[in-house]
Order: structure tokens, then C-alpha cells, then sequence
């Protein structure tokens, strides 16, 4: 059993007194050098220092990088009473969630001390409810861009003391300089502060706050700015691309055939753009997608596309189907956008679906129709032809241009392999 103790920036004065005895009981104390500092030698007690029995005990300071040893680190205290320091909430961005998903939770006993989000919350007289939460510790902070919409109230967890001037730079780029910012550092601390501006002053130059700071942001956008929701279907304009993007309206209906679910994976197998898979993420944060594309090139803009539309977790695989796809995690759903003639394609997407899962191909080409067709009268399923016009200049009058009609075949997988 290891025990997890949420400390917060008002160290040991503020533990409760059952997370106090978890100290004094350990012969092995880990964290980040900053926590473990926050647990002193000795402690008042009736006018005289008594010594606290964690002061005797061992003291590990994470290694860095701290994932992969971790494993290694947890089987040579096994044993021992370890006590685990964490900032805050353990299982709020912390270290709890990562142990209990290395150990089990049978095996861990978290005592959690009131979060950042709370406190920030507290501070502002915000609904935790109604707040999004980014964290910058060891994330892409472009995740922040999916998050900056309209009216939104969002606490950004900083890794930093250049963590408000990255969010102030992030959303004045994304057309929301106007949006209020607050900067709470050290919470719950007797040296707490608050800093107070807009995303533009801020970026054009922001007072240095404390390291430990989470930012607070108020999303205004500027006279302009184009919100990028996250309903399928997004301007084509979105996307950095050479032509080879599946368009708004085929999207939007392909994405609702792909039915993205809170934590489902993806594979968008001839990403191209990485459109699909970018919009599958963008449906919820637990959403995870691969993207396979054989061209650097686009394989570099489908990296730029996520990045600019929030979704840098997204994984890009460079190579060819179906020979990329060896050794991808199995998927829930798979985005067949080109391609569906090679050889072995649609049968290895097939065979790697979990059961439930949806795979949904689109052709626009009397071959790859052919191939769909075969699969369709093999499966069953949906099949849809879909045609789109655009209004557009003819002469000094508006007429209709088509584009090229897409087959849309969708199909979900009820066997077990």
C-alpha cells in the first residue's frame, strides 16, 4: 500500500491530521524537491521542537524524466511504508492518477488537499462547474487552442513563470486579446498573489509572476475573430492543405457515420490533410486518433493542422496501408479516405476493428465505387452518394458548380473476431 499525500503551498500547517500520521509513519518519503521541502525536520510543539518521525525517513526527489522510472522505483521501496507527496489533488493532474493506473487502485490510499482549480475558483467566485480546465505541466500547450471559444471561462494550470505570457500569446493569436486574465500565484500561501490584465497588455509585456501560478481567462474575442467550434464541418479554410482534404459538407457527414464516442481511437488510414482525425479529436478531449499518410509533406502539414486546431496529441504515421498499419493500437473506427483499391487495405482495417466498431470509406472513383460496392453487398451496411454544389459566378449572374459526388459506405462491426 502507498499512500498519497496532497500537500498544498501552505505545507505542513495546512494538512489535515490524518495526512499528518501518513508522514510521520513513512520510512520513505518521494515527490518533486519542492514538496518534500514543504515537509519540515521538526515541527512546534508546547513551545519546544519535536522532531517529526517522516524527518528520519528516506527522501527520494523524483528522477527526471519520472514515467519511465517509475516502474523500477516503486519495486525497489516495495516493502517499506512509502508515502507519496503531491501537490494539491493527487488524482487532479497529479501523480495519483499515474499510480494508480501503474498499481491498481487496491494499492494505493490517496488523501487528497484542496486542487488549484478549487482555490483559483474560490478566488474568482467562479462555478467549478462551469470552468474548462488546460494543464500546461508536460503538455503541448497548443492543446489550449481547441479550448479558446466564445464566452468560455477557462483556468489554464501554468508550468511556469513564462506560462501567462505563452496563454496571453496563444489566444491574441487566435483573435481573443481582449479576453481578461488573472494570474493567481502560490494559492493557499501566505505569499499568494493576484495579477490582473488582458491577453493582449499581457502579451506585449506581462508582469513575472510566481513559478507556481495557474492563469484564469475570460474568452472575449476581438471584432473579427472567427470561432472554430467544435460541431464536425469545419471551414475548409481551416485546414492547411494541397486539395487533398475531405470537404466541409462530406466531412461533416462522414464524421457523423464515425460516430466519435469520449475515449474511442481512430484511424484515419490516406490522412491527407488529417481532417477527419483532427475533428474526431476536437469532438472530446478523451478522443484519440492515428493518422497514416505516405507523403512527408502532408504529414508535416497534418502536425501544423493539429497544432493549430488544438489537438497536438494527435499521432502521425508515415508510411504506406496497409503495411503502416502493424502494430497501431486497435481502433474503435477507421476513416478509409483513398486507397480503398490497394490490396489488403479494407480487409486488414476490417480485421483490426473492435467489435462495435464503425468503418467508413468514401470513394470517388468508378474503381474505388466498385470495390466499396463488393464490400456492401458482402457486409452490408450504409451506402450514400453525396452531391455538392456551390453557387458561384457565371458571367454577371450566380449559377450552380458541382463538385465531384463522393460514396460514402459505413458499416459497423457486430461479430467478434
Amino acid at each position: 500500500m502507498i499512500t498519497v499525500v496532497g500537500v498544498g503551498a501552505d505545507g505542513w500547517d495546512g494538512l489535515s491530521p490524518d495526512a499528518r500520521r501518513a508522514l510521520e509513519a513513512a520510512e520513505v518519503l518521494m515527490g518533486g524537491r519542492r514538496q518534500l521541502d514543504l515537509v519540515p525536520a521538526s515541527v512546534g510543539g508546547r513551545g519546544q521542537l519535536d522532531l517529526v518521525p517522516a524527518a528520519a525517513a528516506e527522501r527520494v526527489a523524483w528522477p527526471s524524466p519520472l514515467l519511465p522510472a517509475l516502474p523500477s522505483l516503486m519495486e525497489t521501496y516495495a516493502g517499506r511504508e512509502v508515502c507519496v507527496l503531491a501537490s494539491g489533488d493527487p488524482m487532479f493532474y497529479g501523480i495519483g492518477t499515474t499510480l494508480v493506473r501503474l498499481l491498481g487502485t487496491a494499492n494505493i490510499r490517496v488523501m487528497p488537499h484542496v486542487s488549484s482549480l478549487s482555490l483559483a475558483c474560490a478566488r474568482l467566485g467562479w462555478p467549478v462547474e462551469q470552468v474548462d480546465v488546460v494543464s500546461l505541466v508536460g503538455r503541448p500547450p497548443a492543446a489550449l487552442n481547441a479550448a479558446i471559444l466564445p464566452g468560455r471561462r477557462l483556468v489554464v494550470l501554468g508550468a511556469g513563470r513564462d506560462s501567462p505570457s505563452l496563454v496571453a500569446g496563444l489566444a491574441t493569436g487566435l483573435g481573443y486579446g481582449p479576453s481578461p486574465m488573472t494570474v493567481l500565484s502560490d494559492l493557499g500561501a501566505d505569499s499568494e498573489s493576484v495579477l490582473t490584465g488582458t491577453a493582449e497588455t499581457w502579451a506585449a509585456q506581462g508582469p513575472e509572476p510566481s513559478a507556481l501560478n495557474a492563469i484564469a481567462l475570460e474568452c472575449v474575442p476581438a471584432p473579427g475573430a472567427e470561432p472554430l467550434p467544435r460541431v464536425p464541418g469545419l471551414p475548409d479554410a481551416a485546414f492547411e492543405h494541397d486539395g487533398q482534404l475531405t470537404k466541409r459538407e462530406v466531412r461533416a457527414v462522414t464524421l457523423s457515420r464515425l460516430a466519435p464516442l469520449p475515449g474511442e481511437m481512430l484511424w484515419d488510414v490516406g490522412a491527407g490533410a488529417g481532417s477527419i482525425a483532427i475533428e474526431w479529436m476536437r469532438s472530446h478531449p478523451a478522443c484519440a486518433a492515428v493518422a497514416i499518410e505516405s507523403r512527408a509533406d502532408r504529414a508535416a502539414a497534418i502536425a501544423r493542422n493539429a497544432d493549430r486546431l488544438g489537438v497536438p496529441s494527435l499521432r502521425i504515421v508515415e508510411g504506406r496501408a496497409p503495411a503502416a498499419l502493424a502494430g497501431l493500437p486497435a481502433p474503435d473506427a477507421v476513416f478509409v479516405g483513398g486507397g480503398a483499391t490497394v490490396p489488403g487495405l479494407l480487409e486488414s482495417c476490417w480485421a483490426a476493428l473492435r467489435p462495435g466498431g464503425r468503418l467508413v470509406a468514401n470513394a470517388v472513383t468508378l474503381e474505388s465505387e466498385s470495390v466499396i460496392a463488393q464490400w456492401y453487398a458482402r457486409l452490408g451496411g450504409d451506402l450514400v452518394r453525396m452531391s455538392v454544389q456551390r453557387a458561384s459566378p457565371v458571367g454577371s449572374f450566380t449559377g450552380w458548380r458541382a463538385a465531384m459526388p463522393v460514396t460514402v459506405w459505413s458499416v459497423t462491426r457486430k461479430d467478434v473476431p
